[in-house]
């Protein structure tokens, strides 16, 4: 395999670093900036959604560009990001820092992606895709972790200092290693992009990756709560919950891709949202036995991100005229998904017992288990 599919993972693992520490320290940023926790997580709210829709566009918009050039300017403008929120002393300022840092950390993320499905040869698609994930996923154990411990030492701005230096010395090895490559000398035209979007194992694909994510974070994003009110967790027990989660995480698109190029994507898609239903209905049984609870929030936590080799390997082989663009397009989906499953979730949790969190997300991945189905068997027809 492609040794540069190492280095597109770590560029996926610092812009997934900027998207999750902040959740670790809103309330020293509330502190600092004399505002609510609310008003603090819009900065949240704002980077998902700027997230979600400038990777697609970016993408057909530096499509001429060598991908090299793009991903050195895009490093840059990341870099300006992490200055502005260092610098920054108003909330409205961090508002542009984070709008900054999601436009240029998109079109990162799905340029890495689609690199990784190209340098690579065919048999070895799903691994390399799977190494980006898991640089994402591994920014999920060390995001939060960092952004509290070093906030809490050494300032909240503190991570960002970190972050930044991560950038500079990948801008290095990007630029000293990483050589000409290509993805696609022909620009996809827009109106192409969306008669794509009508062609049923497409969009269904799509469907598929917002559905999952949004059962999975119906929970997720509400994973606090949960644990304090069914086990008593606080403090240092809730940081163990979230290391141990994201420990599972790092394997799982590791393990998603291998399996994706050992028995193909199909099983692969379809075993792991049948495995995330399951994890869903049992989650809420399983605090009456601490030992089965531990056992399945791994088992949840390696399905996490274990949906993206296999989703990005079946897209790849239905839409090879747009594939790029499609890749960008599943994590548009996937961010929506996020968004959708946190606001789900918190009615869920604001009208009825947090149980139901679970039960509701498990509901919401039937629909990503039938629309993977339905792409599938119209894909095979």
């Amino acid at each position: 395999m492609d040794k540069r599919v190492y280095l597109l993972a770590a560029i996926a693992f610092v812009v997934g670093m900027v998207e999750l520490l902040i959740g670790g320290i809103l309330d020293l940023i509330a502190g600092d900036l004399n505002v609510s926790l609310g008003k603090a997580g819009l900065l949240i709210t704002v980077f998902a959604f700027v997230f979600s829709i400038s990777g697609p566009v970016l993408l057909v918009l530096t499509r001429k560009i060598a991908p090299k050039t793009v991903t050195l300017a895009a490093l840059v403008v990341f870099a300006i990001g992490d200055l502005i929120t260092i610098y920054g002393t108003s909330y409205s300022t961090l508002i542009v820092s984070r709008v900054i840092l999601a436009a240029s950390g998109a079109l990162l993320t799905v340029l890495s992606l689609a690199l990784a499905s190209r340098i690579t040869a065919p048999e070895h698609r799903g691994r390399a895709i799977g190494l980006v994930i898991m640089g994402i996923s591994a920014s999920l154990v060390l995001g939060l972790p960092i952004g509290v411990s070093m906030g809490h030492a050494l300032g909240w701005r503190s991570p960002f200092i970190l972050n930044l230096a991560l950038v500079a010395l990948l801008f290095l090895s990007v630029n000293l290693y990483f050589g000409q490559v290509s993805i696609n000398t022909q620009q996809t035209p827009l109106r192409k992009l969306i008669d794509s979007l009508k062609t049923k194992p497409i969009l269904f694909a799509h469907l598929t990756t917002f559905f999952f994510l949004a059962g999975h974070f119906t929970l997720y994003g509400y994973l606090t709560p949960f644990v304090g009110i069914k086990l008593g967790f606080a403090g240092s027990l809730i940081t163990v919950v979230y290391f141990i989660y994201g420990l599972a995480a790092v394997t799982g698109g590791g393990l998603a891709g291998y399996l994706t190029d050992a028995i193909a994507s199909r099983r692969t898609l379809l075993g792991s949202i049948t495995l995330l239903f399951f994890c869903l209905l049992i989650i809420p049984v399983s605090t009456d036995h601490l030992v089965l609870f531990w056992v399945v929030l791994v088992i949840w936590g390696v399905l996490s991100w274990a949906i993206s080799p296999p989703i990005q390997s079946h897209l790849v082989q239905v839409a090879a005229d747009t594939a790029d663009i499609q890749q960008s397009l599943n994590v548009t989906a996937l961010h929506m998904g996020i968004a959708f499953g946190t606001l789900v979730g918190g009615l869920v949790i604001d009208n009825y017992a947090v149980d139901y969190n679970a039960i509701v997300g498990a509901l919401l991945v039937l629909f990503s288990l039938a629309a993977a189905l339905v792409s599938l068997r119209v894909r095979n027809t």
